[in-house]
């Protein structure tokens, strides 16, 4: 399989592409609408026709490239049916199975970053968005966040896979790219051995900032990147 973690500079962004060898699909998870002249680079250079563009969440940081995608290689969109984004084509849910090439997909439900966040098995590799960060997770302060039920997804439904599951996140801001679910489970400061009420405490008095391009980025997002003014969104 071909893989590559690129990363977006202003949002501190993770994109994924992964590709089959043989048949030559190719997908892309939480692309960036800044960089889809990037990816079409790489697809060329593969040569490889993309299948597929999935979304880890409603992006509130970034404005996805999906719709765009779309437009340029007739691949399909995914997102999970809670997201709101009903201009993707596919309404994902918890247990939906997708193909590229001989590659299977597992769609895991992980909500509680926002209600309709989503993590990506392929193989012995995790996508998690925002729900599961590299010693950290997504805030739940916004977009219908709920800190007990993301401790819930990520301990019920991440931290059960193997220990050797390798974790690629959505973001990093100090330039670590790849953990294990066994790392997490040990060592992630907000979650290693920490009770349900103890995460939601922590989560509920984080006093972060809000993201500069949430207004922005969010409404953008649920029309997956291509609102009608798609070309006086801020960069970044």
């Amino acid at each position: 399989m071909i893989f590559k973690q690129l990363f977006d500079q202003e949002s501190f962004t993770y994109t994924y592409f992964l590709a089959d060898e043989e048949s030559h699909e190719a997908i892309f998870i939480d692309p960036v609408v800044n960089h889809v002249e990037d990816y079409l680079d790489l697809l060329a250079n593969y040569g490889c026709k993309l299948k597929y563009s999935l979304e880890t969440h409603v992006h509130a940081d970034h404005v996805t490239g999906s719709g765009l995608l779309r437009q340029l290689t007739q691949a399909q969109t995914g997102v999970n049916q809670e997201c709101g984004a009903l201009c993707a084509d596919m309404q994902l849910q918890h247990g939906d199975v997708l193909y590229f090439g001989n590659h299977l997909i597992q769609v895991i439900g992980t909500p509680g970053h926002t209600p309709g966040s989503t993590s990506y098995l392929i193989g012995d590799r995790l996508f998690t968005g925002d729900s599961l960060l590299i010693n950290g997770c997504g805030r739940t302060d916004f977009q219908g966040g709920d800190p007990g039920l993301q401790f819930d997804n990520i301990t019920g439904r991440l931290f059960t896979l193997p220990e050797e599951t390798l974790v690629y996140p959505g973001h990093d801001y100090s330039g670590k790219r790849v953990s294990s679910i066994g790392q997490e489970r040990s060592i992630n400061p907000r979650l290693a051995f920490k009770s349900r009420d103890e995460f939601i405490q922590i989560m509920n008095n984080l006093n972060l900032p809000k993201p500069k391009l949430i207004d922005v980025a969010v409404p953008a997002n649920r029309m997956c990147g291509i609102p009608d003014d798609i070309e006086t969104l801020p960069q970044g």
